[in-house]
């Protein structure tokens, strides 16, 4: 049989009506047995591929993240995706370009957003304009932000951690092992989320009674390569830090290749400490002790909020923070004392 099949087709072969054969496709009980399974066979063997009875639009969630893929943001995208799966939603991952500060325009990809039919947007740790919230607003598409950059848009529907209570948590675990010399290794000064684990980080210092010297802070990026320049500086200070506490993993990470470039262990010369828990973590020779977000959950959280935003529901916060934990591994250790001689 040659060209498209129709259900007029599969009717005069099976020897029913059409409207036997509709019932058929749509589950109706009215059919006989054995009518069912000759009607279904002849399907099978065209393999008939007929139209919706209704075309229904499905929702599609567009999910950005800014710079380069890493650890923690893979993590996110896999909770935004499952959350999305079990949503019955579609999520289309992309890279945020740029937007045109100087014209102070919105980016042109807005406009593509609209285009598509995209319900709603999702962006990692990105930085946008006013121009880029203003045109989102305009268009009615709904924005929800895991982990903002910009700590003075507070109007931006936001997921994040208890970045404060984790960079506490980890202060205080190298605090207890001995350690007074403490660093802190961290991100962009103007991330909301560098801010607070900062903030917790000196927090924690100033109720030990223990001060921070001005060059055991470090900021820049959450990058491997941030880790590796900013541990090389601060171990080749003429007092090093016995602990580093990295604002990342990966920066962590970084930090540990620093310290083995100068012949120094981890952790029986140097106690590091990460944050994010990502599989990086696990991965690292010794595994590293981290402060855990639930970095999937945080994506699902934000995909249903996306929702309820794009279904014009009111949500209960604009900010979210779920809660972080102190994972223990390998990479910290007591302050070695030195023997009396």
């Amino acid at each position: 049989m040659s060209g498209r099949v129709t259900l007029a087709t599969v009717a005069a072969t099976a020897g029913v009506s059409v409207a036997t054969v509709s019932k058929v496709l749509n589950g109706r009980s009215d059919v006989s047995e054995s009518t069912r399974a000759r009607v279904q066979e002849l399907l099978r063997e065209h393999e008939y591929i007929g139209r919706r009875p209704e075309q229904v639009e499905r929702i599609t969630v567009e999910l950005f993240y800014q710079g380069f893929l890493n650890s923690y943001s893979v993590e996110v995208i896999q909770g935004v995706v499952e959350a999305g799966q079990a949503a019955d939603v579609d999520v289309v991952v992309g890279s945020h370009p740029h937007a045109n500060r100087s014209s102070g325009r919105a980016a042109p990809w807005i406009r593509e957003l609209t285009a598509t039919g995209r319900r709603a947007a999702i962006g990692i740790t990105c930085e946008l304009t006013d121009a880029d919230l203003a045109a989102l607003s305009r268009a009615r598409l709904p924005l929800v932000v895991v982990d903002p950059i910009s700590i003075a848009q507070p109007d931006v529907t936001s997921v994040g951690s208890t970045n404060f209570a984790g960079g506490m948590a980890a202060t205080q675990h190298l605090l207890s092992l001995g350690h007074r010399r403490i660093a802190y290794l961290g991100g962009p000064p103007s991330s909301g989320c560098n801010q607070a684990r900062l903030n917790g980080f000196r927090g924690a210092m100033e109720a030990a009674g223990v001060p921070v010297p001005k060059d055991y802070v470090w900021l820049r990026e959450f990058l491997y390569e941030d880790g590796l320049a900013g541990g090389a500086d601060l171990l080749d200070l003429p007092e090093p830090p016995t602990a580093i506490f990295a604002g990342s993993d990966e920066t962590a990470l970084g930090v540990m290749e620093a310290a083995r470039a100068r012949g120094l262990r981890v952790p029986e010369d140097l106690s590091v400490i990460g944050f994010d828990d990502t599989q990086v973590a696990r991965l690292a020779s010794p595994q590293l002790t981290t402060v855990r977000q639930p970095l999937r959950e945080m994506g699902a959280v934000a995909l249903r909020t996306a929702l309820q935003l794009a279904a014009g529901e009111k949500v209960d916060s604009h900010h979210v923070e779920l809660a972080t934990r102190l994972i223990v591994r390998d990479s910290t250790a007591e302050l070695a004392r030195v023997p009396v001689s």
